[in-house]
C-alpha cells in the first residue's frame, strides 16, 4: 500500500512527510502535477468500476490500486510544452485536469484532503455561515462593490478589510503582499476601485491574543499567537518575529464547533484562526483546508508530523 504525496518541489513540509513515513516502513510516492507532461505520465483504464493503472515519473512508477492514502499537500499546475500556442496551451490544460485531475479524484483512498471537499471549503462566505451553523460565534461582515455600503458598515464601529482569497500577487517579477488593515478616515474617504470586485469589510474583534487550531482527524491543537508590535496585532501573518506562542485548551464548545465544522465541509485536516476576546470569547475568522502547521510544530513542539504520518500510514482517521 502506497502513500501518494502532491506537493510543490519546494515544500519543507512534504519533505518532512517523506521522511516520517519511511520510518513508518509506509511506501510513499510524492509528485508535483507541474511534472506533467514532461516528467509525469498517466496510463489508467477503468475495471470494474474503478480506475487501474500507474503513474510515471523518471524515478518512480506508482500503481494507482496501491494508494491507499492521499496527501494533497500543494500541488502546481500543469505544464504545457512551451512549443504550443496559447489557445492549444489552454486545451491542453483542460484535457490534463479532466483527464489526470478526474483520475486522481476518483481514487478510493483517504484523503487529506479531497481537493472537491478543499474547494467547497475554500469560500469564506460559505465558512461563515457554516460555522455559525456549527455554533461558532463569527464577527459582524459585510460583502460589497459599493463604497456607499463600506461607509454605511464603517459608521457602526472599527472595521477591517481583508481579501477573500490569497492575499500574495506576484506582477512584473514582483510578489506583493496585503494584510488585514483598520480602515481609517483616509480610507474611507477615497474608496476610487472598490466598484471593481467584491470586498470583506469586517467588524474589529478586541482580541487578547489569537489562535491557530490545527485538527488532524480526531486531533485537536491549539496554539495562542501573542503579537510583539502594533503590526502584528492587527494581522499576525506581518511579522512573524515578534510572535510568541503557548499551547492553549479551547473552551468545550468551541472543541465541539470545530469539530462539527470539519464535519460539514468533509474535511480531515484543517488549520482554523480564531480571535479571544479580553472577555475570553473565541470568534471564528477562517478555516484554510491547506493551511500550514510547520511553523507550529516548531514553536510547541508538538509532532503533528507524526500525527498526519500515522493517519496517512493506516488510511482512516
Amino acid at each position: 500500500m502506497t502513500v501518494l504525496i502532491l506537493a510543490s518541489d519546494l515544500d519543507p513540509s512534504a519533505d518532512a512527510m517523506v521522511t516520517a513515513l519511511r520510518e513508518r516502513d509506509t511506501a510513499v510516492c510524492r509528485v508535483n502535477t507541474a511534472w506533467f507532461p514532461a516528467q509525469l505520465s498517466v496510463s489508467a483504464g477503468l475495471r470494474g468500476g474503478r480506475w487501474s493503472g500507474y503513474l510515471r515519473t523518471p524515478a518512480h512508477c506508482v500503481e494507482l490500486e496501491d494508494v491507499h492514502a492521499v496527501w494533497y499537500r500543494s500541488p502546481e499546475a500543469y505544464q504545457m510544452p512551451d512549443e504550443l500556442s496559447a489557445p492549444e496551451r489552454h486545451h491542453a490544460f483542460l484535457e490534463a485536469k479532466y483527464g489526470l485531475g478526474g483520475v486522481l479524484s476518483s481514487l478510493p483512498a483517504f484523503w487529506v484532503n479531497h481537493p472537491a471537499r478543499m474547494a467547497d471549503a475554500a469560500y469564506k462566505p460559505v465558512q461563515l455561515v457554516r460555522a455559525h451553523e456549527c455554533g461558532l460565534a463569527v464577527p459582524d461582515t459585510f460583502i460589497t462593490n459599493e463604497a456607499d455600503s463600506v461607509r454605511r458598515f464603517a459608521a457602526g464601529g472599527r472595521t477591517i478589510t481583508k481579501l477573500l482569497g490569497s492575499n500574495t500577487i506576484s506582477e512584473e517579477g514582483t510578489r506583493k503582499l496585503s494584510w488585514t488593515r483598520v480602515l481609517g478616515e483616509d480610507d474611507l474617504g477615497d474608496l476610487r476601485g472598490v466598484e471593481v470586485t467584491t470586498h470583506m469589510v469586517q467588524r474589529w474583534v478586541p482580541k487578547s491574543f489569537e489562535v491557530r487550531v490545527i485538527v488532524m482527524g480526531d486531533h485537536l491543537t491549539a496554539a495562542a499567537i501573542h503579537a510583539g508590535n502594533a503590526t502584528s496585532y492587527v494581522d499576525w501573518r506581518s511579522d512573524y518575529d515578534a510572535l510568541s506562542y503557548n499551547l492553549i485548551d479551547p473552551p468545550t464548545e468551541v472543541t465541539k464547533g470545530i469539530h462539527a465544522l470539519m464535519l460539514a465541509f468533509g474535511l480531515v485536516y484543517g488549520a482554523l484562526d480564531f480571535v479571544v476576546t479580553p472577555a475570553g470569547e473565541w470568534v471564528f475568522l477562517e478555516i484554510n483546508p491547506g493551511g500550514q502547521y510547520g511553523w507550529i510544530e516548531s514553536h510547541t513542539s508538538v509532532p503533528l508530523t507524526g500525527v498526519l504520518a500515522d493517519l496517512l500510514t493506516k488510511g482512516q482517521p
